[in-house]
Parts: C-alpha cells; structure tokens; sequence
C-alpha cells in the first residue's frame, strides 16, 4: 500500500529531507539534521509539517454534554471561544485511546485535533460516542496543518497573518486561538518553547511554508520533534501511553478533572479507584553514566523494585541521555537503567527537562 502525502510532500523531496514512513504518511524524519534543527527552535524558530495528524470538527447543540462523557479532562473549563484544553480520551478499562487538544469555537462547534496514527480509530469512536447526542462529526481532510515553534515563531508567523486575525494572534495566551474563516492560528505546541500551531486549507499551508521558509525558518523534521518533546516532558501516544495504560501511570493523572462527581466520563469507574493508590508511577531520567536511553530499557532501584523506560534519547539543549520511565510506585533509592546489559547509573528528576530554553534539571 503507497504511502500517503501531506500537502508539502513536494517541498519536503525538494529540499532533500530525508523521508520515512510515520503512521502510514510519507514524512520528513530530518533535513539538515536533528542537533541543528532541534537547536533552531530553542533559540529562533523552526517548523513542521503535521498535517499527517487531523482536525475533527463537532458540531450539533449537545456538543459539550458530549465531550463531558467522552475524555478525561472538563470542557465545562471552556468558557470562552478560542480557548483549548488537553486531555486523554480513555477506554471503559481506562486505557488512553488518544491525548488530544480541544478547543472550543462555539457552543454547538469545537475542534478537536487528533493523532496521525489513531485518526481511524478515534473517528469511529467519536462518531459512535457522538450518536446519541445528534452531533454532526466531521473529519477535516480539506485542511492541513503547520506547527512555527520558538522565540521569534510568533512575531515571524504574524507578519504573514491577515491583519486583524495578526493582531488577536499575538494577543492569545497559552491553549488559545483565533481563527479568520478557515484560518485558525492556536497557541499551542509540542516542543516546549512558543509559537502557533496553525490549521489551514492546502494551498494557503503551503504558500505560507514558502514564506517562513525565505525568512528564514527553520524546517524541521520528526527527529527534532521527538527530542524536543522529550525535553519539554510531553508524551508520545503509542510510547508513553496507549490502550493498555491508564493515564496515573503515564504522568497524565493532571489531566483528568474528578471535580464534579455527577459527570460520568468514560473510564472513570475503572481508574477513580485508583486515585493515590496506583502500582506504578511515570519518572523522568537523567543519565549519568555513558550512553544513550532508549525506549524498552530495564530500570532497577536499590529498594529492589523496577521498571522500564518508554521514551529516551540524547537531550541535545542538555547534552546528555534522558528519558521517560514507568516504574514500581514504591520506587527508591539509587538507580540504573540496562544499556547493552551494563547497568548505567541514572538519576531521577521531574519533566519538564527543558522549557522556554531554560534548563530545568
């Protein structure tokens, strides 16, 4: 089965990235290389294609009682158009079907934008969810969208934004967006340093890579993505979590909302349980020792107890190995994580590693 192509596929062949198939999509693992592109966003700014992830638009009068019932996280937070929540949307057993953003655009409209690699079974579960509350659930295939990331991100994007739709982007707070017809600018990322995470038909998307990229910009490919992410403390679906985890063991526990008890959503029978009670808690860790952390490595601590890695790498802003790990909850003591059967010395920390360029551990 052929690949499938994002709208800039073409730019991506034409300035000689190197390209892999990621969830079915033929996209750019890196251009110039990770260290230089990683580097880029911490202190200008980069972009990436992730048009391959999709936009799901609800619409229909009973769209927040629906969302209520279908994630982990309130939308009843969501009180002023434009604003956007994080949250999982879990499994009866409570295992994370996807982590998604929500943003609300009206009160029979939100926007939800899902991952590349779950968009089909999110889509069905959605829309099966969305049945008996009569919502129209409609996947935007008509639209692409470009992450512009780093500390000049913002005032860069803004000089190729329509006026008036510059002026309220350059005003929006985290997890906030403004939209102009079908371009929709959001303050949100996955790197751990500012910028706008921007959804837009295909050609615009792709006149406005064009743009950034003669001013400039740095583009930037899955390699850089993930090492910064790992950085920033933020979860890969399929690494991190996935149906067979529940988000108290994946570092998720904040974004579940228990506030109202009469607000049922689905999966909380299964894991309110075990709030405070979990057998496994999710750690960062910083190696000390020689080496590089991957994900699937094995985790000892000096009380006897283990764990495993889910996500690790070379932290290029650290210039050491880190990684993510689940482990025993009663985890203590000195630890060392398995490389090539040599236990290495590791010390745990609390992610975020890295944010807004500043070193955190």
């Amino acid at each position: 089965m052929s690949l499938k192509k994002t709208a800039l596929h073409a730019e991506h062949q034409a300035l000689g990235a190197r390209l892999v198939d990621f969830a079915g999509w033929d996209m750019p693992v890196q251009y110039e290389g990770p260290i230089a592109e990683h580097t880029a966003v911490r202190t200008a700014a980069g972009m990436f294609d992730v048009a391959h992830m999709s936009a799901v638009d609800l619409h229909g009068a009973k769209t927040r009682e629906c969302l209520r019932k279908l994630v982990a996280n309130d939308v009843a937070k969501l009180t002023v158009p434009g604003k956007a929540l994080y949250t999982c949307m879990l499994r009866p057993d409570g295992g994370v079907i996807d982590d998604l953003i929500i943003y609300f655009l009206a009160e029979d409209h939100f926007r939800l934008v899902v991952n590349a690699g779950t968009t089909d079974k999110d889509l069905a579960w959605i829309s099966e969810q969305a049945k008996p509350f009569g919502l129209t659930v409609k996947h935007r295939s008509d639209l692409g969208i470009l992450a512009v990331q780093g500390p000049t991100a913002r005032d860069t994007v803004a000089k190729h934004l329509p006026q008036p739709l510059a002026d309220k982007a350059m005003h929006l707070i985290a997890f906030q967006a403004a939209t102009e017809g079908e371009l929709f600018v959001g303050r949100t990322g996955y790197t751990g340093e500012d910028g706008f995470e921007l959804i837009l038909p295909h050609a615009e998307l792709v006149a406005l890579w064009k743009k950034l990229l003669a001013d400039g910009v740095r583009p930037c490919g899955l390699a850089a993505r993930d090492t910064l992410r790992l950085e920033a403390g933020m979860n890969l679906y399929g690494n991190d979590m996935d149906e067979t985890q529940h988000p108290l063991e994946s570092g998720l526990a904040w974004t579940i909302d228990w506030s109202d008890a009469s607000r049922q959503f689905i999966g909380r029978a299964a894991i309110e349980p075990l709030r405070g009670k979990s057998p496994k808690k999710f750690v960062g860790l910083l190696l000390e020792g020689r080496g590089v952390l991957r994900a699937h490595m094995p985790v000892r601590f000096a009380n006897g107890t283990v764990g495993e890695t889910t996500s690790g790498g070379f932290a290029p802003t650290l210039k050491q190995s880190i990684a993510f790990a689940r482990v025993d909850a009663h985890a203590d003591g000195a630890v060392e994580v398995e490389i090539r059967g040599t236990g290495v010395a590791a010390r745990v920390v609390k992610p975020p590693f890295v944010r807004n360029g500043r070193v955190l551990v």
